[in-house]
């Protein structure tokens, strides 16, 4: 980006909905959709190009490696929007708030810096939420089963994923929350 403002970071990023939509309102901040699959953020590359939006960038790698692109630290901020959230009891290890995963963050977030999860699986939401609150390292921790009727509301900008307003539409409620290490 060349310049020093606080970066965000989106994970599992998709078609990019969230890293374009808050660049859109902040421009003053720097956004970084993070996916494993091109076809995927082609989506939002494209229309951070056709939009002018120079505060946005796309990283195609493995969410696990992350670290080899971020410093400790460096971070300020991280949203997982809708991630697979691979119900298998196999693929615990693989959920993107698995305690792993959270120690990765936790080195790549600056202090004070939020983790926010948005998803319609209730399986998923349970799941973080009790790890969550299992450890001793987190503080400011705010949640809901049902964002739209929530004080939280104002926190996510009413920017939808594709996958949410599908699930939206379907009649599934958004769950979110929000913590700081």
């Amino acid at each position: 980006f060349r310049n020093k403002n606080p970066i965000t970071v989106e994970l599992a990023c998709g078609r990019g909905e969230y890293t374009t939509g808050l660049a859109l309102l902040f421009p003053e901040r720097n956004f970084i959709g993070v996916d494993i699959k091109g076809e995927r953020i082609w989506k939002g590359s494209t229309l951070a190009v056709e939009q002018n939006l120079n505060n946005v960038a796309f990283l195609r790698t493995p969410i696990l490696l992350i670290e080899n692109f971020f410093s400790a630290g460096e971070i300020d901020e991280i949203w997982i929007t809708f991630p697979d959230p691979r119900p298998r009891k196999r693929d615990i290890k693989r959920r993107l708030t698995s305690p792993r995963y959270l120690e990765i963050y936790k080195r790549l977030l600056k202090p004070g810096s939020f983790v926010r999860l948005k998803t319609d699986n209730t399986g998923l939401f349970l799941y973080t939420l009790e790890e969550i609150q299992a450890r001793q390292d987190v503080h400011d921790l705010g949640f809901t089963d049902n964002l739209y009727s929530s004080e939280y509301r104002g926190e996510c900008f009413d920017i939808k994923t594709k996958y949410e307003q599908q699930f939206a539409s379907e009649g599934e409620t958004i769950k979110y929350l929000r913590f700081k290490f």
